[in-house]
């Protein structure tokens, strides 16, 4: 299967009231974006959506998810409820980080049940809606609010570093 870059980072410029190190554990963020922590999984071993703050590092590490991870999620739950296909999802989000979106929250994704159009102005959306199809519209700012908010309440944890067993003895070492 075709991985995808982890880095979400050039999807959003304009950077999240919460800081870049504030994480998020799997189950908080799949609580968040509404989706199972099955799917979010998967997501991330399948490199749709892999967690920038920390990702698993083998057995017994968490990942950590930042805010825009959150946003990725949420995007592509609302792409698959409006019967977008993963593979087409996948299509979609490889297109919008390749394209290198300075700012996501002025993008409007359109779907006619079969792709997924990206709409950056009035004039495209006039343009698309001529063709007569039925279209939804997911508008990235509202997401981006909506994730902000659930955010704010529930549990962080701050990015910290990973220790191995030699790590103290070169700590100790340092401080002489």
């Amino acid at each position: 299967m075709d991985t995808v870059s982890p880095i979400q980072d050039a999807l959003f410029e304009a950077r999240p009231v919460i800081p870049d190190d504030i994480g998020f554990r799997g189950p908080i963020a799949s609580r968040a974006a509404g989706i199972t922590y099955r799917q979010l999984d998967y997501w991330a071993r399948t490199g749709l959506v892999v967690p920038e703050i920390r990702p698993a590092e083998g057995s017994g590490t968490q990942r950590l998810y930042s805010f825009r991870d959150i946003l990725m999620l949420k995007v592509v739950k609302k792409l698959l409820d409006a019967g977008i296909t993963l593979q087409q999802i996948r299509v979609a989000i490889t297109h919008l980080r390749r394209r290198g979106v300075e700012d996501l929250t002025s993008v409007t994704l359109m779907s006619d049940g079969v792709s997924v159009y990206e709409c950056t102005s009035d004039n495209e959306v006039i343009d698309l809606l001529r063709g007569g199809q039925g279209m939804f519209a997911i508008a990235l700012g509202g997401v981006w609010k909506d994730i902000e908010g659930t955010l704010a309440s529930l549990p962080t944890q701050q990015a910290e570093q990973q220790m191995d067993e030699l790590a103290p003895r070169r700590l100790a070492k340092i401080a002489v």
